[in-house]
């Protein structure tokens, strides 16, 4: 998969079926347009292209941002595409300039002279430009004039879309993992950079890596203790040769490990620790049978299962009763 920052350098798409949005969570529902996306090129000797945008538009167009919380990452959702077999994804830096074009100068300027699509497949309530005037009708009523197909992504998929995005987000905050995994076909992760702590995991024989999520529009379960996978991971996209990223093996969302990229077991704990100060939210990742140091490294956790809420224990002793019986716990389920 090809990966476009420079919009001002793409490549000539091979009659480019082409389809537009922020595909937040690649999740079941957009799997249904992918699956479109690709049986159309399959169809035309194309090649599929999606146009998808940072930051999320809504940070930029809306006067309310605060809350904002994304299931992917922007280095998330590229993984997640190349697995589904993309040919080509471009991100468009979304600024108040490309709010603000006019819809006309949109479908000329960005759709036409950029991507030369052979087909545009949207959704009827896809809106664009300046004030949002552009519109599936808009589109339609140009098809002929620039020579492109138009092909209408059905009201129900999009409404599921909506629903499941939301679920999604619901689940993952209330520490519903079941029925976030069924809704995005695949575990839900996240990655962190691992930090120093105080050390007092080590004290009491259970050594945790300290996370700090860099991205902080990034969701994350609700505070308590879970079973997880765990991969040290280094490779991230970048821009290369000036304009695109070429395409790696991204690492593996179901259970089976990479090959190169061990999968640990583990269990997490996500709160504000009441045991031993209640002060400030953490993430910590306890990962069974491993010693080495691997601070400033990118930890990658796959959320399992949901264990037990965090509560204070009369003494650290009756805390790391506890934590053994997390550990058989984890252990079961993983």
């Amino acid at each position: 998969m090809k990966v476009h920052y420079d919009i001002e350098n793409l490549p000539a798409f091979r009659n480019a079926i082409v389809t537009i949005g922020t595909f937040d969570g690649v999740h079941m529902g957009h799997r249904q347009i992918i699956d479109k996306l690709k049986a159309e090129a399959a169809a035309n000797n194309g090649e599929t292209v999606i146009i998808t945008f940072h930051p999320h538009p809504r940070k930029v167009v809306s006067s309310t941002i605060l809350g904002i919380r994304l299931i992917n990452t922007i280095e998330e959702k590229l993984e997640l595409l190349e697995q589904l077999g993309i040919d080509h994804v471009v991100v468009v830096p979304f600024t108040d300039a490309f709010a603000n074009q006019s819809a006309e100068d949109y479908i000329q300027n960005f759709l036409i002279n950029k991507f030369h699509p052979q087909t545009i497949i949207i959704g009827y309530d896809h809106h664009f430009g300046k004030d949002r005037l552009g519109d599936y009708q808009l589109l339609e009523k140009k098809a002929e004039e620039y020579s492109y197909k138009l092909k209408e992504i059905p009201k129900h998929i999009l409404e599921n879309i909506s629903i499941s995005s939301t679920n999604i987000r619901e689940a993952i905050l209330h520490s519903d993992i079941g029925t976030a995994d069924k809704l995005l076909g695949y575990e839900f992760f996240f990655s962190g950079t691992v930090v120093h702590g105080d050390k007092l995991g080590r004290k009491l024989g259970y050594p945790t890596a300290n996370l700090k999520i860099e991205n902080q529009e990034k969701i994350t379960p609700g505070n308590g203790i879970y079973a997880v996978y765990a991969e040290i991971v280094s490779g991230k996209w970048g821009v290369a040769s000036g304009n695109e990223a070429s395409s790696h093996q991204g690492p593996s969302h179901s259970p089976p490990p990479t090959s190169h990229s061990l999968r640990y077991k583990g269990m997490m704990s996500i709160g504000f620790r009441p045991t031993v100060d209640g002060k400030k939210r953490v993430i910590e990742v306890n990962i069974f049978d491993f010693d080495e140091e691997i601070y400033d490294q990118t930890l990658k956790v796959f959320v399992k299962k949901y264990l037990r809420e965090e509560k204070k224990f009369d003494s650290l002793e009756a805390l790391v009763k506890q934590i053994d019986q997390d550990k058989i716990d984890s252990l079961k389920i993983l």
